[in-house]
């Protein structure tokens, strides 16, 4: 049965979704340049193949903004003891993604594969930008949403600020100053990527991205041993710019998944 709606977190609460069904459980995990609707265009085909559940990270999209200290990965482990699928496979993009590898590895045995879309990777060494951040500051200190939502647009949108990538970024940018205040950074993952290589996985990565966020690309495929999709034309908004390609990859990937029996209960 699908449901959909706010569940506990530790001291917090999140909207998820479950579409129900028998099929494998997928589970989407969202971007922080966007939130849980950016998955909407792949949801009819997704939907008719997997038991589909995503949900919105505090502050994002549907869910309360976060009013205590927070883990995303130990609120995503929530979400999912909540439904209880005993295996998944895991889509995540950007922040997403870095959750999806978290995960993977501190609970393995409940991982069948992952897509990662321009992943965002714990322990990467992205570079620092001190004018970007300053900016980033000032827009954030004079609490100015249309002015952080054009910076992201201009950091992340390079395809194009059409309505659906504004959406995204606004929602982010409404969720990104209390995310600074309450989220406690996850352990870093990057370090540790080849301990994965035997998981069916494959990674997406736009050439409109910006070249930290494509070298981080690179190095996780490389760092476990998979496929690396290479997406023309695309920036850090591939479930938007380029659906089918993710719709492919997550066949390809599941596909070579061992036969998933851990389907568990639907949330009633």
């Amino acid at each position: 049965m699908a449901w959909d709606g706010l569940i506990r977190v530790g001291d917090g609460d999140v909207w998820a979704a479950d579409s129900g069904g028998d099929g494998p459980p997928l589970v989407l995990l969202h971007p922080g340049v966007g939130d849980s609707r950016i998955w909407d265009g792949l949801l009819p085909e997704l939907g008719a193949r997997y038991r589909v559940i995503r949900y919105d990270v505090r502050g994002y999209g549907r869910s309360p903004a976060p009013d205590a200290a927070y883990s995303v990965l130990d609120d995503f482990r929530a979400v999912l003891d909540h439904f209880g699928p005993a295996r998944v496979h895991l889509v995540g993009c950007s922040m997403g993604g870095g959750t999806a590898l978290g995960f993977a590895l501190q609970q393995p045995e409940r991982v069948e594969s992952l897509v990662l879309v321009c992943p965002g990777v714990p322990g990467f060494p992205w570079p620092d930008d001190p004018e970007s951040d300053a900016e980033y500051e000032r827009l954030v200190a004079a609490d100015d949403l249309d002015g952080l939502t054009a910076y992201g647009l201009r950091e992340w949108a390079a395809a194009g600020a059409d309505a659906a990538a504004t959406a995204q970024l606004r929602s982010a940018a409404r969720a990104w100053p209390g995310e600074d205040i309450h989220q406690r950074p996850d352990p870093p993952v990057f370090d540790r990527l080849t301990t994965l290589s035997a998981l069916p996985a494959v990674v997406l990565v736009g050439d409109l991205d910006l070249p930290p966020a494509v070298d981080c690309a690179e190095q996780t495929a490389a760092r476990l041993g998979c496929r690396l999709v290479r997406l023309p034309g695309v920036d850090h908004l591939p479930p938007l710019r380029a659906p089918d390609a993710i719709l492919r990859a997550i066949e390809e990937v599941t596909a070579r998944a061992a036969p998933n029996d851990g389907i568990g209960r639907s949330a009633t």
